[in-house]
């Protein structure tokens, strides 16, 4: 099942917003459910420090499996502003809860109305096979 309330990159990464504050809006980025069971059992993440500029399409890390390694792209631009530090011990959490536990950054928006240009769920279904 893809979640209604998350936006998505045809790259398959997903994004929740998690703070809107003024003119500042922060958002969570992870893989989609599809991508972590494409890849099979993720051994190792590797993503930016806070601090780290971010532009959509450019890659931010990547996420090896068993099968191979996988670039992450970004889908939004802004500054990252967290890292899930418990990945760098459990990676395998990408694989078991991929909408929560398993998040990957957190990024404030430079531009929060991108969002905009993000799949919903139903147009990613359409990406993932699912629709």
């Amino acid at each position: 099942m893809i979640p209604e309330d998350l936006r998505y990159s045809s790259d398959h990464e997903w994004v929740r917003t998690t703070g809107d504050e003024a003119d500042t809006v922060t958002v969570r980025i992870g893989i989609t459910d599809y991508a972590q069971n494409s890849l099979g059992d993720i051994v190792f993440v590797q993503v930016p420090e806070p601090g780290t500029t971010v532009e959509p399409g450019e890659s931010i890390g990547e996420v090896e499996s068993t099968k191979s390694v996988s670039d992450l792209f970004s889908p939004v631009s802004g500054t990252v502003v967290a890292r899930n530090e418990v990945l760098d011990s459990t990676p395998e959490l990408v694989n078991s809860d991929p909408y929560g536990d398993g998040w990957m950054i957190e990024v404030q928006l430079t531009d929060p109305s991108a969002l905009d240009d993000l799949l919903d769920a139903a147009g990613y279904a359409q990406v993932a096979g699912e629709g």
